[in-house]
């Protein structure tokens, strides 16, 4: 059953569109949790070093896909709040059409390059190959997680968010069965953690398209839907593209920080890895409610409420800054427990590493809560230059300042730097929203 956002109640629907949303990427981010864990566990430091390396470098590749799919759902929002069955089915077959062609272009390119790019990640020479054939393995799965994103998007901008949360429920606990047959029985370790998160992706894929060809068939396009002119196309790349660009920004950011930890050795490189899947993990709830919010301004701007937009913006800003407050006092709780769920806590070297990091990050997590806020009002609000200008603004900050003073003064700036660059992008977005108040006419 699909949410109102556009009538009655303000915060009560974006949380209740929110909550499956965060646990169906939740659910999604457990594949390569799931992988770390698992094989950080019962196969070694060096395995888990390799899959949270790893973790950053798909993390980039699928941001290019995310992206895209969340741009087009900007657009699907704008058109299901307007009632225009007719261009919400031309938006779906062009933004499905290029979406797959870029999908198609991204695995020829991660396969065909897979060991040089490897090798420049800074890979410790003893991890190279461990990684090369994770990644081969890995890159399989892009077409599913195309296939499972678009669909998503095309659900979630109806306001239908709980569908994709069943199936990746369904492929999760199934990855997590096949992670332990293929390491623990049939002893395969990295590539057998892959090979399980890849068939679980293709199990997520197929359910959630039988679903929507069953279910929800009326999404579909059909007859001249099927053939979007030029302007559909050209608005697909104006908000998918751009959006895109974002998204893979920001976790090209990060890659370039992953080289950098990469260069500390393998102690530093396994505690970043486990710590930036418990940060991720720990902020997704304010990442999603950012979403959610997305939607929220879309189909209003499209149905031409803009007091409604106006009053949600103020209620949601309230809401994500107190999900971060409530987060960090989690996170800065139980860090170290935390973290022992991917490390066995005699390493003690590598616990102190990576809890220092938890506390350092988990202390702030409200300027991260408060950009995703931003990301989402620029997005819907036909603005995704915005948030694009913001991406490169925090994550700038973060490796010129990184590289700057960590090979000097020690790996802990890389952690200093991060917070650093969410507070400048966060005041730059307040600067813009305010100068620009009237931005989400239709």
């Amino acid at each position: 059953m699909s949410i109102c956002l556009t009538k009655g109640p303000i915060v009560k629907p974006m949380l209740l569109f929110t909550l499956p949303l965060t646990l169906g990427n939740l659910l999604q981010q457990l594949y390569n949790i799931t992988d770390t864990a698992i094989v950080g566990r019962f196969v070694g430091s060096d395995a888990l070093a390799a899959v949270g390396s790893a973790y950053s470098l798909m993390t980039f590749v699928t941001s290019i896909i995310i992206g895209l799919c969340l741009g087009s759902m900007a657009l699907f929002s704008l058109y299901y709040g307007r009632g225009d069955d007719e261009r919400f089915g031309r938006t779906f077959t062009a933004s499905f059409v290029v979406i797959a062609s870029v999908s198609a272009v991204l695995m020829a390119i991660c396969l065909g390059f897979n060991d040089s790019i490897v090798r420049l990640l800074n890979t410790p020479p003893e991890l190279e190959e461990m990684l090369s054939a994770y990644l081969f393995i890995i890159y399989l799965g892009l077409p599913a997680t195309f296939i499972s994103n678009f669909l998503s998007a095309v659900l979630r901008s109806t306001g239908e968010s709980r569908v994709p949360l069943i199936y990746f429920s369904v492929s999760v606990v199934l990855n997590i069965f096949l992670d332990l047959f293929y390491v623990l029985v049939l002893h395969q370790g990295v590539e057998g953690a892959a090979i399980a998160t890849v068939i679980s992706q293709y199990v997520s894929a197929i359910l959630l398209l039988a679903h929507t060809l069953i279910r929800n068939r009326n999404l579909y396009p059909s007859g001249k839907q099927l053939h979007p002119d030029v302007s559909d196309c050209a608005d697909v790349v104006r908000y998918s593209f751009i959006t895109c660009l974002q998204q893979s920004v920001m976790n090209f950011g990060i890659l370039m920080v992953q080289g950098l930890v990469n260069s500390f050795g393998v102690s530093v490189m396994a505690a970043f890895a486990a710590g930036v899947k418990i940060d991720s993990f720990a902020y997704l709830p304010v990442q999603d409610f950012g979403n959610a919010y997305s939607v929220f301004v879309s189909q209003n701007r499209g149905a031409g409420e803009n007091e409604r937009i106006v009053k949600g913006t103020h209620s949601a800003l309230i809401v994500t800054v107190a999900f971060a407050i409530v987060l960090s006092l989690l996170v800065n709780l139980f860090a170290r427990p935390l973290f022992s769920l991917f490390m066995d806590p005699g390493e003690v070297e590598i616990m102190a590493i990576g809890t220092g990091y938890l506390r350092l990050e988990g202390s702030f997590y409200a300027g991260i809560a408060i950009l995703f806020l931003l990301y989402g009002h620029f997005r819907a609000a036909g603005k995704p230059s915005v948030s694009l200008l913001l991406t490169i603004l925090s994550l700038g900050t973060r490796v010129l300042l990184s590289y700057a003073l960590a090979p000097s003064l020690g790996y802990q700036m890389i952690w200093i730097s991060i917070p650093v660059g969410w507070a400048l992008a966060d005041a730059a977005g307040f600067l813009i929203y305010r100068r620009n108040r009237n931005i989400t006419s239709a």
